[in-house]
């Protein structure tokens, strides 16, 4: 019986291409789904007995229930670097590993979040339609109203793992003030540390959101935090949007007590509230901040790599730390 790779999710066709050719027991893997939810739950007795790798994405459930359709599931390879969907003492239990992608995205996701930060507090997007909507005319200076600039800003980053960092060093590049809050200090790096996220975001004006989501952080930042940054404050969200207190954030957009908001990811995506989408000086992305060939071909790569080192017998490339 072959081994068989279930894929969880669409994924690109490089993926599917690339895994196709590797093998398990000596023989050439078949790859297969994805199917419609739940996961596993389409495949006959025989092949979800014959499913030894799950690939799938952190945002998805990978429960007991899952895991028990697949009798003989040893590998679950997430594509991306989030696994919060991802039951791991379960995982631990039947002894499967848990896989990652982790900083193959990064630069990626750090330069969406630049492109966020820009796009909200420049009015990028308002600009846009200023000029669409044949407004521009006579040789005035202010032909919108004026905004702060990044130069002096006191920029506050939140989780400080591979994309915080580079978000930091390319804000640091534009010039402003750069400090962090993370579960632990980082030796070695020029930014101040907060201990706490509520100091973090006392000092700030701006705040970029960089944490890995977990069960510990639903809503961690809350209107205290946001109501600190002030009214020329903006948030910026790459991360999960179960981090964010998303109703407090439309209240506070809307009351003026928040100047702006940059957010690719959202609490029950793809959904997003109308009052959310009405707010003109949120800027709205679908989360796409790791969209990029460079980003894909490189989480592509660790894909690959650890679900070939499991197969072969060898210990995985990037396991979650949880499992290192």
């Amino acid at each position: 019986m072959s081994t068989i790779i279930l894929l969880a999710a669409s994924f690109p066709a490089e993926l599917k291409d690339r895994i196709t050719g590797i093998t398990g027991n000596g023989s050439r893997c078949r790859v297969a789904g994805p199917f419609d939810p739940p996961t596993g739950a389409a495949l006959s007795p025989g092949d979800a007995a014959a499913v030894r790798v799950l690939v799938t994405m952190g945002t998805l459930k990978t429960d007991a229930e899952v895991m028990a359709r697949l009798p003989s599931l040893g590998l679950i390879c997430c594509y991306g670097t989030g696994y919060e969907g991802v039951d791991l003492e379960e995982a631990r239990k039947r002894g499967i590993m848990v896989t990652h992608s982790p900083a193959a995205n990064a630069p990626a996701v750090a330069d969406h979040a630049m492109a966020l930060l820009l796009a909200a507090g420049r009015r990028i997007a308002l600009a846009d339609r200023f000029v669409r909507d044949g407004l521009w005319s006579g040789h005035s200076a202010a032909r919108m109203p004026l905004v702060r600039g990044l130069t002096g800003r006191r920029i506050g980053v939140f989780g400080f793992g591979a994309i915080g960092r580079r978000i930091a060093d390319r804000a640091a590049a534009f010039e402003a003030e750069v400090a962090y809050h993370n579960r632990s200090r980082k030796p070695d790096v020029p930014y101040a540390f907060h201990e706490t996220l509520e100091s973090l975001a006392d000092w700030a004006d701006v705040l970029m959101i960089a944490a890995r989501s977990d069960a510990g952080n639903r809503h961690r930042v809350n209107r205290e935090v946001m109501k600190a940054l002030g009214p020329d404050g903006i948030v910026v969200n790459i991360a999960r949007g179960s981090i964010v207190d998303q109703e407090a954030l439309i209240d506070l957009l809307r009351s003026g007590e928040l100047g702006g908001a940059g957010l690719d990811v959202f609490e029950h995506e793809p959904a997003v509230p109308d009052a959310l989408r009405a707010i003109p000086h949120a800027v709205l992305t679908p989360h796409i901040g790791g969209g990029t060939h460079e980003a894909h071909a490189a989480m592509q790569g660790l894909v690959a790599a650890n679900v070939a080192a499991f197969l072969a017998g060898a210990p995985v490339v990037t396991p979650v730390p949880e499992m290192a």
